[in-house]
């Protein structure tokens, strides 16, 4: 929904706002070098014997979408729990990222500038989660590294159908053969009963998909479920992954 200068109107420019406020503690706030300019961005600390590193990608940040969403910090709650280092970023123009909004082509860049980031630093094979647009925009990006650079691959509240008159295809995960998790709400208006299911179907194995019962788009009042079901995959799928006390 547009408003007459063609920007979101105001409900859907709230869409992904809801946020948490960062961490103080084992944080690193840094700037990448990205395609576009510098992406702000924070790092999670990892363990000294991590065995593997992440990177969670925000929902839509012409909605409202940062690295600060519940759903991105939950999910790097998750994935910190292994001991990992989590990188999260925001989007060129978002935040204090420079550039400007690129309908989802110039960000697929800005998540291999993330990826290419995580590796220079940590030598370690990579997990990529992402929420809504940023598992749209980020699969596209991680699918095409080699298994030994990215391991596995998380979209929450992937869009199963076109929102906004945004259109996402995936084809490209008909052959992608890395381990791959699916996790969204039973009642996503966005990966509605029968369309996700008949879409994750198409992709190639390895492939899980977990839906969240009374769960929205959103995870609202699900969010300690969503987490869950990402460390209980990460268990499964991650040789020698263990939660830290």
């Amino acid at each position: 929904m547009l408003d007459g200068r063609g920007r979101p109107s105001l409900h859907w420019a709230l869409l992904y706002s809801d946020s948490v406020l960062p961490e103080t503690s084992s944080i690193r706030s840094l700037f990448i070098a990205g395609p576009a300019g510098r992406l702000e961005a924070l790092l999670n600390a990892g363990s000294p014997s991590a065995t593997h590193a992440a990177v969670v990608c925000h929902p839509h940040p012409l909605y409202g979408g940062t690295l600060h969403n519940k759903v991105v910090f939950h999910a790097m709650k998750a994935l910190n729990s292994f001991g990992f280092p989590v990188l999260r970023f925001n989007f060129r123009g978002t935040g204090l990222s420079e550039g400007e909004h690129a309908n989802g082509i110039g960000e697929v860049e800005d998540v291999r500038a993330a990826l290419d980031w995580l590796e220079h630093e940590f030598t370690l094979p990579v997990i990529f989660a992402g929420f809504s647009f940023g598992a749209a925009v980020g699969l596209r990006a991680a699918y095409s590294y080699s298994n030994d650079r990215v391991h596995a691959l998380i979209a929450l509240g992937l869009p199963a159908v076109p929102i906004e008159g945004r259109v996402y295809d995936f084809e490209f995960l008909r052959a992608c053969t890395k381990p791959k998790l699916f996790v969204s709400g039973s009642r996503d208006q966005f990966g509605p009963a029968g369309k996700l299911e008949a879409l994750v179907n198409t992709f190639a194995d390895p492939k899980k998909l977990v839906r969240i019962e009374a769960g929205d788009h959103f995870f609202a009042g699900r969010l300690k479920e969503m987490r869950i079901a990402i460390e209980d995959w990460v268990r499964e799928t991650v040789p020698a992954a263990t939660t830290r006390d």
